[in-house]
């Protein structure tokens, strides 16, 4: 008898005390995160996108596209800030080109930079849609019409994933020097996805390869005779490499061989030719996961630029550059 009435008073405990559990809970859940408006700016871009038409949009609306399309969102919001005006610069320094003749920017981010609706944003970022989505409202509504000049002119803000310790020099990789796109050093940080990762090619793979770029190339006898000296840069990516008698740049062995970036080295073990890959993308201007790394060191977005651009100024896009 003791023992039902013992039950009996457990379960009139808990009956009473359930409505007070469930309720707390209640209350212990977020509510949902209402997405910030993200003001026009007024001033119109035309842009190409991948279908081919070409739609006018507001500077804010593109670049919203643009860092949640080039860089993770994630990432800390001084890094996404430094992106926003990045992008920012570039967009206004671009313009046509004979690749998209009547827009000023397309969406190819081999030409131009990537760009993401808001849609598929959200779709890719699942429960993470709204919070993901206000940082980069945040980021770019927060530096205004912020863009990077150097001797009071825009410069081509070109950026890429990671570096391997050092971004590129712009002469390394395409020839020309540019002043504010010097090699400096490039804290990458730790996580950085495939930040080092391999490339093997059968000799007949390796062959077709780059004969195929270089037709005049001679790959024959033993594959270990086949690759000749590598030069290399100060920040340690390869200068150049002699293949089959004929002498290519670093990124154009990338581009050949479909690397992630020029940081390489590259051997044969007797069965395979192995490139050892660092970083991704072309190593010139701002480093993406360099940025964030800066960003967790406390660093913000102007600090961040300054570093990656030599001798440039954050600011006001002035009117002129604006406008035209």
């Amino acid at each position: 008898m003791k023992k039902v009435i013992g039950v009996a008073l457990i379960l009139v405990v808990v009956l009473f005390a359930l409505p007070f559990v469930l309720n707390r809970s209640e209350e212990e859940q977020p509510a949902p995160q209402e997405e910030l408006t993200l003001a026009d700016s007024g001033h119109k871009l035309r842009v190409r996108g991948s279908d081919g038409q070409v739609t006018e949009m507001d500077l804010n609306q593109y670049l919203w596209g643009v860092v949640a399309a080039e860089m993770p969102a994630s990432f800390e919001q001084e890094a996404l800030k430094a992106q926003a005006v990045a992008a920012r610069t570039y967009a206004l320094n671009k313009g046509p080109t004979s690749k998209h003749p009547d827009a000023d920017l397309c969406t190819d981010y081999a030409c131009c930079q990537a760009w993401i609706s808001r849609e598929k944003a959200a779709a890719n970022w699942g429960d993470n849609a709204a919070a993901y989505a206000n940082k980069i409202t945040k980021a770019v509504a927060e530096t205004g019409n912020q863009v990077i000049l150097y001797q009071g002119q825009l410069i081509d803000a070109v950026f890429h994933s990671s570096s391997a310790a050092a971004t590129k020099d712009a002469v390394e990789v395409w020839g020309n020097s540019v002043p504010y796109l010097r090699s400096v050093t490039s804290p990458e940080g730790e996580g950085v996805p495939n930040f080092e990762s391999q490339g093997i090619f059968t000799p007949q793979e390796f062959k077709e390869a780059f004969v195929k770029a270089r037709p005049e190339a001679v790959l024959e006898g033993e594959p270990a005779g086949w690759v000749g000296e590598i030069q290399r840069t100060e920040s340690g990516s390869v200068h150049a490499v002699t293949i089959g008698g004929v002498t290519v740049s670093g990124a154009q062995a990338r581009q050949i061989f479909s690397l992630r970036s020029a940081t390489f080295d590259l051997e044969y073990d007797g069965a395979s030719f192995v490139f050892t890959v660092t970083g991704f993308g072309h190593g010139v201007g701002m480093s993406q996961y360099g940025a964030d790394a800066m960003a967790a060191e406390g660093k913000g977005y102007a600090e961040i630029l300054q570093h990656y651009y030599t001798n440039v100024t954050v600011e006001e896009c002035p009117a002129e550059l604006l406008s035209r």
